[in-house]
C-alpha cells in the first residue's frame, strides 16, 4: 500500500467544529491514512491509499461539510 500526501486549499474554515467536521468526514472514507487540517493556512493535508479511494472523494467529502475546496 503505498500512501499519496496531498495538500487541499479549503474555505470556510473558522473555528475548532470546522476542523472536527472535517477530520471526522475525511477520515471515515477507506484508504485514509492520515488528516491534519491548518485553519491558519486554510490547509488540509490528507494522506490516502489512492487504490481505495481517490482525491476527488476526500474533496466531495469536505464539501458535504459545507466547505470549500480550491485549486
Amino acid at each position: 500500500m503505498a500512501i499519496e500526501i496531498q495538500n487541499l486549499n479549503v474555505q470556510g474554515m473558522s473555528c475548532q467544529h470546522c476542523v472536527h467536521a472535517v477530520k471526522s468526514s475525511v477520515s471515515a472514507l477507506a484508504g485514509v491514512d492520515s488528516v491534519d487540517v491548518s485553519l491558519e493556512k486554510k490547509l488540509v493535508t490528507v494522506g490516502f491509499d489512492p487504490g481505495k479511494t481517490s482525491l476527488k472523494a476526500i474533496a466531495t467529502a469536505i464539501e458535504d461539510q459545507g466547505y470549500s475546496v480550491v485549486q
